[in-house]
């Protein structure tokens, strides 16, 4: 059996979300054979789960130039621009009918699930002529059939929403968390809608310090003056809320402020109880509720409630990876490169420069992470950054080094990151973006460690958890 040539394979994306589409446009466009690998059954299933939220960005914002050039050609209905879309018009309004062009459907296969990725006859010890070497990427479909699929390329976009981070202390999970994980209900229910019965009346504990946590919190408490006998509890664990509640009216964002501003009353008049320095041990099943022991500022902690909310944040799933060659961080596992420019100790999604492929490159060539799990364990990903970068990809995969190298990012500084609720229960307009702002014109930017910072709207606060300071 003759050798396969590596140049006469496809790219493999791994992701059918917003930028794993773009990828493939981006690589249609230059000529590249994409071959997009999706584990739920349609484009965009992690942004399904969470389609009754709003984004803080315009549709402007959340769209990718090629993706809209495909669309364009199928006669697609542009939305309009200035307004906000909820997850699920993202799905079914963009991401849908992407995928269901011509030259993206042909080329997309939904249902199958990445197992595993290493270079063809090659494991990860093996050096002699790795170069040479294409991809082999193992899937598994919904009838439990195995097959691989070979790469002269591979773009993980598979982003980061199936793996939470644990409720436990220290980043591991508390004992008893694999087996109450029926009162867990994800980052992002749908409190006031489909999941409504599931928190009406009930005791609900929030765990996180996001916009995913304060979503859920505001939602609860809008329940709540419904049905009076609704409860809520806020866990964090740091010692202040302070970041979450934002600027006020030094934010630039004044949704993003407005967020923090009624998030803080809602606490300050008793409407839920926030506790901090929370460390949850262990999770106790007991019948209808769940008991939650550990400690708390004040002492020892033991509640008991009828569901948890893990808005605690994600991870990347590295398993599927552990036969290639990466450069990862060592504290966020973001590509090496990238990590200082993204590090939540001291960013935000509004200080986190664009990046092209040169930042996201590892030591194994034409292996890249793109979109959210590019940023590992970060929390400040933005959705045109993540189209910026499949765009770089594709240019250098294609061999154009110099459109690869340089960034022609406007960049809004904005991206799939909260809810306009705090807007929505004051019968405000929603609009601006969640983390920044777009020049007038495309920019240029230097990449790499260097890169400029500062390039979103101030918060009123100090970025990153270094802005906690000794109350974190």
């Amino acid at each position: 059996m003759g050798e396969v040539v590596r140049d006469e394979l496809p790219v493999v994306v791994i992701g059918a979300g917003p930028v794993g589409l773009a990828a493939a446009a981006h690589l249609l466009e230059r000529g590249l054979e994409p071959v997009v690998l999706e584990a739920g059954e349609g484009p965009g299933a992690a942004i399904a789960s969470w389609g009754h939220v709003r984004l803080f960005s315009p549709w402007r914002y959340d769209l990718d130039a090629a993706a809209r050039r495909l669309l364009d050609q199928a006669g697609w209905v542009e939305p309009d621009l200035d307004t906000l879309p909820t997850g699920g018009e993202l799905v079914g309004r963009y991401l849908a009918p992407l995928a269901a062009t011509p030259q993206i459907a042909s080329r997309l296969r939904t249902g199958t699930r990445v197992l595993a990725v290493a270079r063809d006859g090659a494991d990860k010890t093996r050096s002699l002529g790795r170069e040479r070497r294409g991809y082999r990427v193992r899937t598994v479909d919904g009838d439990g059939m195995v097959s691989d699929v070979l790469a002269r390329a591979v773009i993980d976009a598979s982003g980061t929403f199936s793996t939470s981070n644990p409720l436990g202390v220290s980043g591991l999970p508390a004992a008893g968390e694999a087996q109450a994980a029926g009162y867990v209900t994800g980052p992002l229910p749908d409190v006031l809608g489909s999941q409504r019965d599931r928190f009406a009346g009930r005791d609900t504990l929030v765990v996180g310090m996001g916009h995913s946590a304060a979503n859920t919190l505001l939602a609860l408490v809008e329940l709540a003056e419904a049905e009076p006998a609704t409860t809520i509890t806020w866990a964090i664990r740091g010692g202040s809320a302070r970041r979450l509640f934002g600027g006020g009216t030094d934010d630039e964002l004044p949704a993003r402020g407005l967020l923090g501003t009624r998030l803080r009353a809602a606490v300050e008049a008793g409407r839920l109880t926030l506790l901090t320095r929370v460390s949850i041990e262990r999770l106790v099943p007991a019948g209808e509720t769940v008991q939650v022991v550990g400690t708390a500022r004040d002492g020892a902690l033991n509640l008991e409630v009828h569901q948890i909310v893990n808005a605690t944040g994600f991870r990347p799933d590295l398993d599927m990876l552990r036969e290639v060659r990466l450069d990862l961080d060592p504290v966020v596992e973001a590509p090496a490169a990238l990590a200082p420019l993204i590090d939540p100790n001291q960013h935000s999604c509004g200080t986190v420069p664009p990046h092209g492929e040169q930042v996201l490159s590892h030591p194994d060539d034409g292996f890249y992470l793109a979109g959210m799990k590019s940023y590992g364990r970060a929390p400040t990903f933005l959705l045109a950054t993540g189209y910026e970068q499949v765009r770089s990809i594709a240019a250098a995969l294609a061999g154009d080094r110099a459109a690869a190298d340089a960034v022609e990012l406007a960049l809004p500084a904005t991206g799939v990151c909260s809810t306009d609720l705090a807007l929505e229960a004051d019968g405000a307009g929603a609009s601006g973006s969640c983390c920044g702002t777009a020049p007038a014109a495309p920019q240029l930017v230097t990449l790499g460690v260097g890169a400029p910072a500062g390039v979103g709207f101030a918060t009123g606060v100090v970025h990153g958890r270094s802005g906690d300071g000794q109350d974190a």
